[in-house]
């Protein structure tokens, strides 16, 4: 292990970056709404297009992922990464249209984060460890403390020198990951997996366990990204308070608790059954979103938000170690997986976006807020939240059907018939 030491640090940095390029931006949503304009509907798009364009990575990278190889691959993803976030702290200043730079820069930061979520996973999968489910968690948890400083940060920089300022927090977060490029150029990588060594992507796709991960993988991501999304407008639209605050007690909070459960799983993963875990966390869950759009209390709803990303942690790096137990998949399994988990991530916070936007131009749907003296956008917001909780649901049945996947798995390994 100790010769992977400087490769697992890389790692984790990695994983600093793709919370950055996931959280920055939607910290900056009502800046860009009453700077630039930007519409609700159109701020939810550009959440969209980021992890539709990880998605078509995600693709390409199942595909040839094994062929490009983790220090090209990985080198190429921050390198991205470095320049999507500069162009994100220069377009929307020197082109006629605002969103159009953010949408450019988007995708181009959008591939940094693909190749870094179907790389960076496998890899740490092939590095030796007695806990690769422990291992795979701690690794994850590296995404919630980055994003806790890019949002405490960031927070703290719009207090101090102000909002008129906001272009100089994406170039100098830009040091991130073009800083990284310079250690995958040097750490040793572990071997990958030889092809012969790999079940194929059609051998996965018939079998009805796999099948279960990749919807696991859907409902983890929506689960999580609806909320923490959004979680920073929810704070201020939906419940009034101010931008310091928003973001201190919604999307850090949302961070704080998701390291928090991965942390935990990560240190004492070997004695928790990770399934039951998931399973509790996943109804937990669903506690959490009704608690957020009903709640009249603004402390309660935020404690809703805050708590559901403890509920979220063990999701998404979760189902990555069931299915490496299950199945010798290689990049392109971790590929299709990552693939699953972006699709969750667009449909979530999308959905929330688009549900929000409907309500608050609806006289019909926003009276049902005046019942309970909330305003048009608190209404919107509310009822997005609120819509969401049918992922979690998702997570739950998901869960409750690996048992009987698992049952005819085995008793494909009996015949003979082994994935």
């Amino acid at each position: 292990m100790n010769k992977y030491r400087n490769t697992m640090a890389a790692c984790y940095v990695g994983y600093i970056v793709q919370a950055v390029v996931n959280n920055l931006l939607p910290l900056l949503f009502v800046i860009f709404k009453e700077h630039f304009g930007i519409s609700t509907q159109k701020l939810g798009s550009l959440i969209l297009i980021n992890f539709v364009m990880q998605l078509f990575i995600d693709l390409a990278a199942s595909r040839f992922g094994d062929k490009l190889g983790y220090r090209r691959a990985l080198v190429l993803a921050h390198l991205c990464a470095g320049l999507g976030l500069i162009l994100a702290g220069v377009l929307p200043i020197i082109l006629p249209s605002a969103y159009l730079g953010l949408i450019l820069a988007t995708f181009f930061y959008a591939i940094g984060g693909g190749l870094i979520e179907v790389m960076v996973s496998p890899m740490m999968d092939a590095m030796p460890s007695d806990n690769k489910s422990a291992a795979m968690s701690l690794l994850h948890s590296f995404y919630c403390w980055g994003q806790v400083a890019v949002v405490l940060l960031s927070t703290v920089f719009i207090k101090l020198v102000g909002e008129q300022y906001w272009y100089i927090l994406p170039v100098v977060w830009s040091l991130v990951p073009l800083f990284n490029v310079i250690s995958f150029l040097r750490v040793p990588m572990p071997e990958m997996l030889a092809e012969e060594e790999r079940v194929s992507l059609k051998e996965l796709f018939r079998n009805k366990l796999f099948l279960c991960f990749v919807l696991l993988m859907i409902s983890a991501g929506s689960s999580e990204l609806a909320m923490s999304q959004w979680a920073s407008y929810f704070a201020e639209e939906g419940l009034g308070v101010s931008k310091f605050l928003g973001d201190l007690l919604g999307p850090c909070a949302f961070a704080v608790f998701m390291g928090i459960a991965r942390v935990i799983y990560g240190i004492f993963g070997s004695r928790i059954p990770l399934k039951k875990a998931m399973l509790l966390c996943a109804l937990l869950c669903v506690g959490c979103y009704l608690l957020a759009g009903l709640s009249r209390n603004p402390y309660f709803a935020l404690l809703g938000c805050a708590v559901c990303g403890f509920s979220v942690g063990v999701m998404w790096p979760g189902t990555l170690s069931l299915a490496g137990a299950a199945f010798k998949g290689g990049t392109a399994m971790f590929g299709i997986l990552a693939l699953s988990g972006d699709i969750g991530c667009s449909i979530g916070p999308w959905l929330t976006g688009m549900v929000s936007g409907m309500v608050e131009h609806s006289e019909r749907l926003s009276a049902f807020g005046d019942a309970f003296g909330w305003s048009a956008q608190q209404t919107g917001i509310k009822l997005g939240l609120l819509l969401a909780v049918v992922f979690p649901i998702i997570t739950v049945f998901s869960l409750l059907g690996l048992k009987s996947a698992e049952s005819q798995r085995e008793n494909l390994e009996k015949q003979g018939i082994v994935c």
